[in-house]
């Protein structure tokens, strides 16, 4: 007969498990969303790593920029060419921190809320390629991506399939300030998301399902 031991993990992925045990909020209207973004070194999710990591809360479908995280890490992988998109320096002025710690403060500050990005799935991919070299499992938390609702709305009557974020910000007269920052792009996402949920809701009253992408239609870019 084969005993199985159950595989040990750290106390802070296990505060971060316990969170999902707990029945979760699915009322879009007081539901807690993270807004999120990743700057990585490049788009390759196997050898590439995260520069930062920004966040902006949205709960009651208000902004809390008090309820916000940034971190800046360090490089062990450094590209010069990447640096006139994201500006990150291999040294700079930033304080950073090792992945290890970057992680373990996103996922205290996330907890089991509903995270949204543009291009959800390259974002969560970075994230869970740091918490594979960790020994950690994947990501448990519920997600849309800014792409695909917007696509849902009676806003788009084009063909194009990809919408960047300058894009949408344009539609939506957003300024883009601190573009390419990942709190900066965290910011005018939570701006688009609101925006873009506020026409899905002029159709019919929205549920959480109906707001997730169905795996066909997730990209990384």
């Amino acid at each position: 007969m084969l005993w199985f031991k159950k595989r040990d993990y750290p106390d802070f992925w296990n505060d971060y498990s316990n969170h999902f045990k707990k029945k979760q909020d699915t009322n879009i209207e007081t539901i807690r969303f993270v807004v999120f973004d990743t700057e990585t070194t490049g788009l390759n999710i196997k050898e590439d790593r995260i520069l930062s990591i920004g966040t902006v809360a949205i709960s009651d479908l208000t902004i809390k920029v008090s309820d916000s995280f940034e971190c800046y890490l360090s490089q062990d992988i450094f590209k010069n060419d990447s640096v006139k998109i994201h500006g990150i320096l291999k040294e700079g002025n930033h304080i950073k921190i090792e992945e290890k710690e970057a992680i373990m403060l996103f996922l205290n500050h996330i907890k089991n809320a509903v995270l949204v990005a543009h291009h959800t799935a390259f974002d969560m991919a970075m994230i869970n390629a740091s918490l594979k070299r960790m020994g950690l499992p994947k990501l448990k938390n519920r997600t849309l991506d800014l792409g695909y609702l917007y696509k849902k709305t009676d806003l788009d009557r084009s063909t194009k399939n990809h919408f960047s974020l300058d894009d949408l910000a344009k539609l939506f007269h957003i300024p883009q300030h601190d573009r390419h920052t990942a709190s900066g792009d965290a910011y005018i996402t939570a701006l688009l998301f609101l925006k873009i949920l506020s026409q899905l809701k002029l159709k019919k009253k929205l549920t959480l399902h109906e707001l997730e992408a169905p795996i066909s239609k997730i990209g990384l870019l």
